[in-house]
C-alpha cells in the first residue's frame, strides 16, 4: 500500500483535489470527504482544521462519521471510513 501511495502520488492529488473544491465550493455549499487510510484522514483533518481557523467554513459534523456495527458485518472494507463534512459561511 505503501508503495501505491508514494507512486500514484495520492497524498498530494487528495490535498489538491481538496484545495481546488475549496475554490469552486460557493457560498453553504459542502465539502465532504470519505478517507479510508489514517494517513489521509490526517491531511483531511488538518486542512479542514485551517480553513475553520481561517473562518472561511464551518463544521457540519463535529465528531467524524464512521461506518455502524451493522455496516461493517455487512462489508468489512468500511470498518476503516471516516467521513468528514464542512460548509462555506463566506
Amino acid at each position: 500500500m505503501a508503495l501505491r501511495i508514494y507512486v500514484n502520488q495520492e497524498l498530494e492529488n487528495l490535498k489538491s483535489a481538496i484545495a481546488q473544491a475549496t475554490e469552486i465550493v460557493d457560498t453553504h455549499g459542502k465539502i465532504a470527504i470519505i478517507s479510508f487510510h489514517s494517513l489521509e484522514d490526517r491531511i483531511v483533518k488538518n486542512y479542514f482544521k485551517e480553513l475553520i481557523n481561517a473562518k472561511q467554513f464551518k463544521f457540519i459534523n463535529k465528531k467524524t462519521i464512521v461506518p455502524k456495527w451493522t455496516e461493517v458485518k455487512q462489508n468489512k472494507r468500511s470498518r476503516s471510513a471516516k467521513l468528514r463534512i464542512i460548509e462555506k459561511i463566506n
